[in-house]
C-alpha cells in the first residue's frame, strides 16, 4: 500500500505551466548517492505518514484552485495501488504528473494501458555505462531503463527526461552518450545539483553554470530542446 509521508501544498516548478501540489511516497530500488530524499527512499518506516482520508479532504479543498498533482517518491512504480490512487485524483477533476525511476517498465506499461497519468517525467540517472554508478547499484542491468524510455517515447501524453549532473558521477562522454541515446526527444532537462542534509554523501557537488551550459551544447546536436533547470 502507497503510503504518503510528504505533501507540498503548492508547486509552480514540478508540473510545467500548471500549479500543482507534491505528494511524496516512501520506499526505492535505487540508491543514488546524490538523492535529496534519501531516509524516505531507504527508510520510509522513520518518516511520518499523512492518512489518506486527510489527503483526499485536502485535494477536495483545493479543487478549483490548483491544476494538478505530482506523484513522487521514493519511486512510486514500487505500490500496487499506484493506478487506484491516480483514478482517485483524477476523479476530483486534477491532472497527474508521475515521476518515476523507470526500471519498472512493466508496472509503467500497464499505467499507460490502463490509466494514463497526464504527464510523465522519467529520471536519466547517467548513461548506460554510467547508470551503476549514478544510481548506486554496479553492475545493474540497464534494460528495464531503456524498456521505458521506449515505453514513454512512444507513449500519446506529454513526457520529459531529466538528468541530475553531479562531479565525480557524470562526465562529457556520459552526456554524449545521453544525447545520442535520447536523439530528437522533445523533453530532456538537465538538473543542478546541490547538497543538503538528506544527501547520503556530503562529498559531491554540481557543475557551475558555465560547465552545465557546455553540456548543453553537447546535447543539442542531438536534442535541439535541451534546457537547463535550477541554474
Amino acid at each position: 500500500m502507497m503510503k504518503i509521508h510528504g505533501l507540498s501544498k503548492l508547486t509552480l516548478l514540478d508540473y510545467p505551466e500548471h500549479t500543482a501540489c507534491t505528494l511524496f511516497c516512501g520506499g526505492c530500488n535505487f540508491r543514488c548517492p546524490f538523492c535529496q530524499n534519501s531516509t524516505l527512499a531507504r527508510a520510509p518506516e522513520r518518516e511520518p505518514v499523512i492518512p489518506r482520508d486527510e489527503i483526499m479532504a485536502f485535494l477536495k479543498k483545493r479543487s478549483g484552485i490548483l491544476q494538478g498533482v505530482c506523484i513522487t517518491g521514493g519511486e512510486p512504480t514500487l505500490h500496487e495501488d499506484l493506478p487506484e490512487w491516480i483514478r482517485q485524483i483524477r476523479h476530483l477533476g486534477y491532472l497527474v504528473k508521475l515521476d518515476t525511476n523507470g526500471y519498472r517498465p512493466d508496472v509503467l506499461e500497464k499505467l499507460l494501458a490502463d490509466c494514463p497519468p497526464d504527464y510523465v517525467a522519467m529520471d536519466i540517472k547517467s548513461s548506460r555505462a554510467g547508470y551503476g554508478l549514478a544510481a548506486g547499484l554496479p553492475g545493474m542491468d540497464t534494460k528495464p531503463v531503456e524498456e521505458s524510455v521506449r515505453l514513454l517515447r512512444a507513449a500519446r501524453i506529454p513526457v520529459e527526461f531529466r538528468t541530475t549532473l553531479v562531479k565525480g558521477i557524470h562526465t562529457k562522454e556520459d552526456i554524449r552518450s545521453i544525447g545520442r541515446w535520447l536523439a530528437g526527444t522533445d523533453r530532456y532537462f538537465l538538473q543542478h545539483f546541490e547538497d543538503s542534509e538528506n544527501v547520503p554523501d556530503h562529498r559531491l557537488s554540481g557543475f557551475s553554470k558555465q560547465e552545465t551550459e557546455g553540456f548543453l551544447k553537447i546535447l543539442r546536436r542531438t536534442i535541439p530542446g535541451a534546457a537547463a533547470r535550477g541554474l
